[in-house]
């Protein structure tokens, strides 16, 4: 296919890596095979100044930008996100604390355990059932969904997470509860098991979709504050080594706790 003659070029040849420490934010810029690296201190209230700042000086204009971060790691381990709700089946509130059998120390009987993102006072169980085949044996009714909006208005959520049983083979109740909440007054950050992990056991699904909900407000509004000056070219390095949207990582913030330590490798 022959070149477009009206495109930017420029962009295409232009690398930069964008690396945020505690200290320093670095600028990498790839051009034409020559790196450069610009360094300037972080800015740790706000990380996105330092980020704009140090692309400004190190005179970038246009590129293809690729930013490992740590915002969603700091988030979660400091005990930094979102008041978090968990709406699930109901009888399965307490999947978080119940877990597996695969404990650090499986015969401590005192261990210490870090409290649930979703403290019990968020849990919420919705009558509603999918049995193993994706087939609904309980339907999820409208007045259950109205009863759950004026709970969390209440509880003054900030986030909610929605992992129904076996709702990868049938997303059908999930989506019900993730429309209904975007219709509230002031909607909640909002993340259902079924799009950020289709996967079967109900613990793995509820706790991913928990970290989810738990970082996503603070990481979406950190990836706004990007996105705007650098533009759709913005990449966000995801745990797994590769690179995703920055629309991606605001909707599954989970894939990028690894992120800062991935882009590291």
């Amino acid at each position: 296919m022959p070149d477009n003659p009206d495109s930017d070029t420029s962009a295409i040849r232009r690398v930069v890596g964008i690396d945020v420490g505690g200290t320093f934010t670095d600028i990498a810029v790839l051009e034409d095979g020559k790196l450069t690296v610009h360094k300037l201190p972080s800015t740790p209230a706000d990380p996105s100044r330092g980020i704009l700042q140090g692309v400004k000086e190190a005179g970038v204009t246009s590129a293809e930008f690729v930013h490992g971060s740590t915002v969603a790691t700091n988030a979660l381990l400091e005990g930094k996100g979102a008041r978090t709700a968990l709406i699930t089946t109901m009888g399965f509130e307490d999947v978080l604390e119940i877990g597996r059998q695969n404990r650090a120390e499986l015969y401590n009987f005192e261990m210490d355990r870090a409290p649930a993102l979703a403290p019990s006072e968020l849990r919420f169980g919705l009558p509603e059932r999918v049995d193993h085949t994706g087939a609904i044996i309980e339907d999820l009714t409208p007045e259950a969904i109205q009863n759950l909006i004026g709970l969390l208005e209440e509880s003054k959520v900030e986030a909610v997470a929605v992992s129904f049983l076996f709702s990868f083979l049938n997303t059908a109740h999930e989506d019900m509860v993730f429309d209904a909440l975007r219709q509230m007054k002031n909607p909640p950050y909002i993340s259902v098991s079924s799009r950020v992990l289709p996967e079967f056991r109900e613990y793995e699904r509820t706790s991913t979709v928990v970290v989810n909900s738990y970082v996503g407000l603070v990481m979406s509004r950190y990836l706004g504050e990007l996105e705007g000056p650098l533009g759709k070219s913005l990449r966000i390095m995801q745990s797994s080594g590769g690179s995703i949207t920055v629309g991606l990582a605001s909707e599954q913030p989970v894939r990028t706790i690894l992120s800062g330590p991935a882009g590291g490798v």
